[in-house]
């Protein structure tokens, strides 16, 4: 039985979680689709303006005493909180399997175990954060913004979350969350959690509801002093817009167009790692992160050689096993619309198998499509599904540039057996993070973007910095 074959289960959530207590939300009802049967499994009241209102209050109210609580009071309520999450990590992955699709060995190992190695590092990073520290007369304070807004993407339900409520928790800021419509079970999970760990009321309120009404109310509150957003370029520029009226800070983590690039020396051993790591990574999550390596850039000399590469890995992604649906009907159609004739320049070619789909379900078959025009529509807008695009560069400085050719600047990754000539490569690609010849994943290093990818950082320290306001006392 694979993952999309288990029973059919509906959960029912009709309370929110506001001010420490769990009370009747005064929304519409809203339904919850499993994306790998489009069978409803949550029915979920969402918030009314009245309940973002009450929730606002009280993070308001709360704030004074969370933000002058010690930092070993605020860590040892972070860590109960992260032990709580551990012992019900099985439970996450179960809920994130169901709605968003992911498989269960991935649902436990990118969208629980990664969220717990975030909130071990900002765990960590509190312990020693400077929220004081001495500048000639000055004395430099740290301060906490204040209410956070955050406002969070189906893709990651519970990691993208964690990356924005720990930190701001640690800060000593209060949270009100608003999780996507589309996969909003595991914040109603998550704010059990927090309940479970005793974290004080006010300090932690979960409104659910779409981004056009409380996504917006929360955006426009006065007493709302910084947003967090994570989702689409379009609609960060529309908060980032509306925002401004009330100056709020914003952090916004937005759209990707990462580049995998391979330099003229890299070696045939390596170059298969970074293929068959460049596959791996563009269909992650069913190709649903904003990180996607989903350019492959090669010399042009190599090309053939890298169509076998990357047809050979991209076969192994099995549609329910390694590979999970796409969220709705609509990113489907999308998705899809990028597959279609031109839409990787006239000389483009697929070069991947398809895979026969299933009858329910938002599936696609995971693509490889080669010998893409640098400046067509694959390659220049975000895809967010399972579609790799291989471009060739006729040398490493014209592939450097096809690689900063992107209105994004998120991720992006190096491949070159010259490791400091890779680094040298990496430094000149406008990205807020880039591997070298498959660095590993680090919870604790700054993650944002240049560009129209965003602004601000998260993770560790950074994280906690983004939600800090600075003040200078002399004495």
């Amino acid at each position: 039985m694979t993952d999309a074959q288990r029973p059919n289960e509906v959960t029912r959530e009709s309370e929110l979680y506001i001010d420490g207590v769990w009370s009747p939300g005064g929304g519409f009802d809203l339904e919850v689709e499993n994306p790998s049967t489009e069978e409803v499994i949550g029915v979920i009241t969402q918030a009314s303006a009245e309940d973002v209102e009450r929730a606002v209050a009280a993070a308001k109210a709360a704030f004074p005493g969370w933000s002058t609580m010690s930092v070993p009071e605020r860590t040892a309520v972070l860590r109960r909180a992260r032990d709580v999450l551990a012992e019900r990590a099985d439970m996450f992955a179960d809920i994130i399997n169901r709605e968003q699709g992911s498989p269960l060995k991935l649902a436990r190992a990118l969208h629980v175990d990664t969220p717990l190695a975030v909130m071990d590092a900002t765990i960590e990073a509190l312990q020693s954060y400077p929220f004081t520290a001495e500048l000639g007369n000055s004395l430099i304070r740290r301060e906490p913004a204040g209410v956070v807004a955050a406002i969070t993407p189906w893709n990651l339900p519970l990691h993208q979350v964690i990356v924005k409520v720990i930190p701001a928790l640690a800060a000593g800021a209060t949270v009100v969350l608003k999780p996507a419509g589309l996969t909003p079970l595991a914040a109603f999970e998550l704010a059990r959690v927090f309940d479970a760990a005793g974290l004080p009321a006010g300090v932690f309120n979960l409104v659910p509801g779409s981004g056009r009404v409380v996504g917006d109310l929360l955006t426009r509150h006065p007493d709302v002093d910084q947003v967090s957003f994570t989702g689409s370029t379009p609609v960060g520029r529309t908060i980032a817009g509306v925002a401004a009226a009330t100056l709020k800070r914003v952090t916004l983590e937005l759209g990707g167009k990462s580049a995998s690039v391979v330099l003229a020396d890299t070696d045939d051993e390596l170059l298969a790692k970074a293929v068959k790591i460049t596959v791996g990574n563009c269909f992650l999550n069913g190709g649903q992160t904003c990180t996607a390596l989903s350019r492959l850039i090669v010399p042009a000399d190599r090309i053939e050689q890298t169509e076998q590469l990357a047809a050979a890995a991209a076969a192994k992604y099995q549609l329910g096993t390694r590979l999970g649906p796409l969220i709705s009907a609509d990113q489907r159609k999308e998705v899809e619309s990028f597959l279609e004739a031109g839409a990787g320049g006239a000389d483009a070619v697929t070069v991947t198998t398809v895979q026969p789909l299933p009858e329910r379900g938002h599936w696609v078959t995971p693509t490889v499509v080669s010998r893409v025009d640098p400046d067509s529509r694959l390659a220049q807008e975000e895809v967010f599904g399972p579609v790799l695009s291989i471009i060739a560069a006729a040398d490493d400085d014209e592939a450097i540039a096809i690689a900063n050719n992107s209105i994004y600047g998120l991720g992006g990754a190096v491949w070159g057996s010259d490791e400091q000539a890779a680094l040298d490569a990496a430094a000149r690609i406008r990205t807020g993070q880039v591997d070298v010849n498959g660095g590993a994943f680090n919870p604790a290093a700054p993650f944002g973007g240049y560009k129209q990818s965003g602004t601000g950082r998260e993770f560790g320290t950074y994280g906690i910095d983004d939600v800090c306001e600075i003040k200078a006392v002399q004495r």
